[in-house]
């Protein structure tokens, strides 16, 4: 009889503990597609994409970005940066009327840390070495170099990194819409008369630059509005100095002209300017004929979106009459 009171006693003992023992593989259970859920949510923030460099994680849409030099296209997708380019010796883009801190890119990555971006977009101006300084502070993304002089293919992408790529689409109709409307009237007024673009250089050995058909800041008045470039501007990526020898050869129609900082009026700019009054300019035959049109240079020395739009307004200004 003992023994099998202590058998009972045992077998009540299993029974009671199976339970406590079954519980927390039930709970377990239980709790496993809610796990699941949270990492799939956690995934759908942020995706992979791949830049020059390799696979780059980014926030799938990014609330903070930091579009070194790209602002514009920020602003034309409806979306404000949090700080704006800036370089000793260019300024800013002063035409977007940002009221962010400014980025000096010649300087430490302070203010950028600052600005504490989820998302960092530069361009071909960050080598391998700026690169990692970028990424160091947030996620960094490099538009393809084959997108430098594509202006509806930057904007694209970097709607497609914003997490909007559907705000694209509207902004580059309206913005083919403008050129080709420019483009008409240009034709019209301008013809087949060259056109030459021309940086003065500003500071202590002021220079001017003549700026190619391929130039990232003003190939657009060829490539898109149908201009005619002057004979020596052809089939040049860049710029170049013109020496003293090539400033009175210069033989183009018409002459856009811009300071590489600063303004026609600024104060700085004034013994820059004096070059101007030089016997050498002044042969230059477009000087002669009353036909050089100074330009701002803070959209002048962008090849962005917004800034060509204004340059397309600037050029209608000046030659449709």
């Amino acid at each position: 009889m003992s023994i099998a009171l202590v058998m009972a006693l045992s077998l009540t003992a299993c029974a009671e503990k199976a339970p406590e023992q079954a519980a927390p593989v039930t709970a377990s259970a239980e709790q496993k597609p809610e796990e699941q859920s949270a990492t799939a949510e956690k995934s759908a923030e942020t995706r992979v994409v791949k830049d020059a460099y390799g696979d780059v994680t980014i926030p799938a849409k990014p609330q903070r970005v930091a579009a070194i030099y790209q602002e514009d296209f920020m602003m034309a997708l409806g979306v404000k940066p949090i700080v704006q380019w800036y370089h000793p010796a260019w300024g800013k883009q002063d035409y977007l009327g940002l009221d962010v801190p400014e980025f000096d890119i010649t300087g430490s990555m302070e203010a950028l840390l600052q600005a504490a971006p989820d998302l960092i977009i530069v361009d071909g101006g960050a080598d391998a070495e700026k690169y990692e300084q970028y990424s160091k502070v947030a996620p960094t993304y490099k538009l393809p170099d084959e997108l430098r002089n594509d202006t509806t293919g930057r904007l694209k992408k970097i709607a497609d990194l914003l997490g909007i790529p559907e705000k694209a689409d509207e902004v580059i109709k309206n913005y083919e819409q403008k050129m080709a409307d420019a483009k008409a009237k240009l034709q019209q007024a301008v013809g087949n008369e060259t056109v030459a673009v021309i940086r003065l250089n500003v500071g202590n050995k002021p220079t001017l630059a003549l700026f190619g058909d391929g130039n990232v800041y003003t190939g657009m008045l060829y490539k898109e509005l149908g201009l005619q470039p002057y004979a020596a501007a052809k089939n040049q990526e860049t710029h170049v100095v013109l020496t003293e020898e090539a400033i009175p050869a210069i033989d183009a129609d018409h002459i856009i002209l811009f300071p590489s900082n600063g303004t026609w009026d600024s104060p700085e700019n004034k013994e820059s300017l004096k070059i101007l009054e030089t016997p050498i300019w002044q042969s230059v035959s477009a000087v002669k004929k009353g036909q050089v049109y100074k330009m701002d240079r803070t959209h002048w020395q962008s090849g962005a979106l917004l800034a060509n739009m204004k340059k397309v307004d600037d050029l209608v200004k000046t030659f449709v009459k």
